[in-house]
C-alpha cells in the first residue's frame, strides 16, 4: 500500500491559517494595528479603499524593523513576544502567535516599508501570496508602513463571501473602537476613500469614549472602580434611564484586550434589575486588569473568548462593583419617607435613667356629660316607623299589576351567505356581525367551526407588515413632513449602515438630510407613526440590519419591515370599536399567512364547538 498522508506546502498551509485568523478586511485592520500598538506606537493612522477590499494601510510612528526581523516577521510562527510555551501565560502584548503577518500575506500582496530609530535607511519587502518578490534598502520614515493590496486576491471563493462595502466598512468600524477604546493615550485616524472617519487624539479614557460614541454620552455615564487583590475593575457603566432596547455599547477589556464574556454580562445586567425594563440593554466599557497567569487568551483564533481560573469570584466582585457605582451616584431608587408632621423621636441616651413614658388623661371626662347636664338619648317613635311601611306595602299591592307578554311565535331566520376565508385548508364562516373584545387584547368572533380568538396586536402586526415590505419593493411610502425636524446622531459604524439602507428608509417614507459628522435631520416620517420617536425607531432599524447583514436585501427589507409594524402596531390594552375590530380582522385574511406573524408567533386560535360544549356536560 502506497503512502498516502504528506506535508503540505507553506502556501497553502498559510492559505488555511488565514481562513481562521483574517476573514475579512477587518481582521487585517486588528492584526496590523495591535502590531502597531505592541512596537509602542504613539501615532496610528489607517486608511481603507473600498471598505478593504482594495488596498488597507496602516501607518505608525513604532520602533519599527531591522533588515531581517522585517524579512522573517512574515514566516510562519515567527513572533518576538514568546520563547517558550510557560510564556504563554504571562502575556502583556496584544499579538503572541506569529501568525498574523504570514496569514495576510498568503491570501494578499503586502508592501512593507519599516526603519528603526537608530538606522538611517529603512527596508522595503513586497511579498504576494507568501512568495517575496522584492526586498531592499529605502528611505522611509521611522516606524512601519503596510500596505495590504487585493485580498483574497489569489482564493476567489472567499473574496466573493465577502459582504458589500458598507457592511465590510461597518465592521472595519466596529473593530476600530473596540481597538481605540482601550488606548486612548494614542492617537488614531481613519479615512475611507479619502474621506476622513475619525481624527482622535490622544485624551483620557472617557473623553475618548464621547469622541467615539458622541457628547450624549457624557451624561450617560457612571464612574466604576474597584481594586481588589484577584482583580482591579475600571471604566464606566450607563445610567439606568439611558437603557435601550437595541444600540447599547457594551464592552468588556481584560489587560488591554477586547473579550466577549456572556457570563460577566449578565453579572453587570444582574445589578441592573428592577431598574430598567425587561428586555432593555445598557452601555457599559469594563476594564478588568488581572494576574495575566489567571487567564488563558489562547482558546480562539480570534483571541475574542478568554478563559478565567476564577470566573465565580469575578462574577461576584463584578456584580458588586456595578451596584456600588449605581448606589453611589443615587442611581437606585431609595424609599422617600414623608416626615413631614411626624413626631421628633429622640436620639438614644444610654447614660440618662431610663422613665416611662408619662399619660396625661382626665379622669372626670363623661362623653354623655356637658356642662354639668346628662345627655339624654333621642326618643325614637318605633310604632311610626312601622307604621309608615305598612301603608306602602298595602299602597304597593293596590296599584302593581303583572304584565301579560305576549311571546310571538318563534320565525326562522334564513341563513345568510357564508364569507369564506382560508385558515389552515378549513372555510371560515359564520363571523358574526358584532365582534366581542376580551381583556383589550383578544378579539373573539365565530367561525364554522367553532369560537375564533384573535390577538390583536399580532394580528395588526401582521397587517401592517405586508403594507410596509409592499411599500418598500414598490417604493411607495407616504411621508409625512414634521414641523420641527428630529437630529439622529450615528456613531461612524452606525453610520455607514445608514447609508447601506437609506433607500429602503426613504421607500417607507422617512425623509433624511446629511448634516456631517454623524448626524442627520429626520424631516419626514411615514404616515401611520404617530407618537412614536422617529430617532429610536431609525436606530432599532440600523442594528437590526447589522445584525441580519445588510448586503441581504430581501432580508433587510422584511427585517426593516417587522420593526416598522411593530412599533406602529396597536398595544394591547387599547379599546377597539366593533368596527375596528371588523376592519383588522377582514385585513388579516386578506394577508395570505394569516395565522402567525412574521417572526413565527401564534395570531389566532380556534377554540372547537366539541370542546366548547364538553365544559358544559
Amino acid at each position: 500500500m502506497s503512502d498516502i498522508i504528506r506535508l503540505l506546502p507553506d502556501s497553502v498551509a498559510n492559505q488555511i491559517a488565514a481562513g481562521e485568523v483574517i476573514q475579512r478586511p477587518a481582521s487585517v485592520i486588528k492584526e496590523l494595528v495591535e502590531n502597531s500598538i505592541d512596537a509602542g506606537a504613539r501615532e496610528v493612522h489607517i486608511l481603507v479603499t473600498d471598505a478593504g477590499r482594495t488596498c488597507i494601510q496602516v501607518i505608525d510612528d513604532g520602533k519599527g524593523m531591522s533588515e531581517t526581523d522585517a524579512r522573517i516577521s512574515f514566516e510562519r510562527h515567527a513572533t518576538s513576544k514568546i520563547r517558550k510555551a510557560a510564556d504563554l501565560f504571562a502575556l502583556t502584548t496584544m499579538g503572541f502567535r506569529g501568525e498574523a503577518l504570514a496569514s495576510i500575506a498568503a491570501v494578499a500582496q503586502v508592501d512593507l516599508k519599516t526603519r528603526p530609530e537608530n538606522e538611517e535607511l529603512g527596508t522595503v519587502i513586497s511579498i504576494s501570496g507568501s512568495a517575496v518578490e522584492r526586498q531592499e534598502a529605502i528611505s522611509c520614515a521611522k516606524g512601519s508602513n503596510f500596505s495590504v493590496k487585493n485580498l483574497f486576491f489569489n482564493v476567489p471563493a472567499r473574496r466573493k463571501f465577502l459582504k458589500s462595502n458598507q457592511t465590510e466598512l461597518s465592521n472595519i468600524l466596529v473593530e476600530f473602537e473596540r481597538i481605540v477604546l482601550v488606548h486612548p493615550d494614542v492617537t488614531f485616524t481613519l479615512h475611507s476613500n479619502d474621506a476622513e472617519l475619525f481624527n482622535l487624539p490622544a485624551t483620557s479614557l472617557r473623553q475618548r469614549i464621547i469622541n467615539v460614541f458622541g457628547k450624549k454620552m457624557n451624561q450617560q455615564l457612571l464612574n466604576v472602580n474597584v481594586d481588589t487583590t484577584m482583580i482591579k475593575i475600571s471604566g464606566y457603566i450607563g445610567k439606568p434611564d439611558a437603557a435601550r432596547k437595541k444600540g447599547a455599547h457594551q464592552y468588556f477589556f481584560v489587560n488591554g484586550r477586547y473579550m466577549r464574556h456572556p457570563y460577566f454580562h449578565k453579572a453587570v445586567m444582574e445589578a441592573y434589575e428592577n431598574l430598567v425594563p425587561a428586555g432593555e440593554q445598557i452601555s457599559y466599557f469594563l476594564y478588568l486588569d488581572v494576574d495575566p497567569a489567571d487567564i488563558d487568551v489562547n482558546i480562539h483564533p480570534t483571541k475574542t473568548e478568554i478563559k478565567f481560573e476564577n470566573e465565580v469570584p469575578i462574577w461576584q466582585i463584578l456584580a458588586a462593583s456595578v451596584k456600588e457605582s449605581l448606589g453611589k451616584f443615587n442611581e437606585v431608587p431609595s424609599i422617600d419617607f414623608d416626615m413631614e408632621g411626624m413626631p421628633d423621636i429622640p436620639a438614644y441616651d444610654g447614660a440618662a435613667p431610663i422613665q416611662p413614658p408619662k399619660l396625661n388623661f382626665n379622669p372626670n371626662f363623661n362623653p354623655f356629660q356637658k356642662s354639668g347636664s346628662t345627655y339624654s338619648r333621642p326618643k325614637v317613635e318605633w310604632e311610626d316607623l312601622y307604621d309608615g311601611i305598612e301603608k306602602a306595602e298595602r299602597k304597593m299591592q293596590q296599584t302593581y299589576e303583572p304584565d301579560v307578554i305576549d311571546y310571538p311565535a318563534f320565525q326562522e331566520k334564513e341563513p345568510e351567505p357564508e364569507q369564506t376565508t382560508l385558515y389552515e385548508d378549513e372555510a371560515v364562516t359564520e363571523k358574526s356581525a358584532l365582534q366581542f373584545q376580551f381583556k383589550g387584547r383578544f378579539i373573539l368572533t365565530s367561525v364554522k367551526s367553532g369560537l375564533m380568538i384573535i390577538d390583536q396586536q399580532r394580528a395588526h402586526v401582521r397587517v401592517l407588515f405586508n403594507q410596509y415590505l409592499e411599500q418598500i419593493k414598490n417604493r411607495q411610502g407616504i411621508a409625512q413632513g414634521v414641523l420641527f425636524p428630529e437630529i439622529l446622531e450615528l456613531p461612524a459604524s452606525e453610520a455607514a449602515v445608514l447609508q447601506e439602507i437609506s433607500d429602503d428608509l426613504s421607500a417607507i417614507g422617512f425623509e433624511l438630510t446629511n448634516l456631517g459628522g454623524g448626524s442627520y435631520a429626520i424631516n419626514g416620517v411615514p404616515s401611520g407613526i404617530e407618537g412614536l420617536s422617529p430617532v429610536q425607531l431609525i436606530r432599532n432599524m440600523i442594528h437590526t440590519a447589522m445584525e441580519k447583514g445588510s448586503d441581504v436585501k430581501e432580508e433587510v427589507q422584511n427585517a426593516l419591515a417587522l420593526t416598522l409594524a411593530k412599533a406602529a402596531a396597536i398595544v394591547y390594552g387599547q379599546v377597539l370599536s366593533n368596527a375596528e375590530m371588523t376592519k383588522l380582522v377582514d385585513s388579516l385574511f386578506a394577508c395570505a399567512t394569516p395565522n402567525y406573524t412574521p417572526d413565527g408567533k401564534t395570531v389566532l386560535s380556534v377554540l372547537k364547538e366539541d370542546e366548547i360544549e364538553r365544559l358544559f356536560k
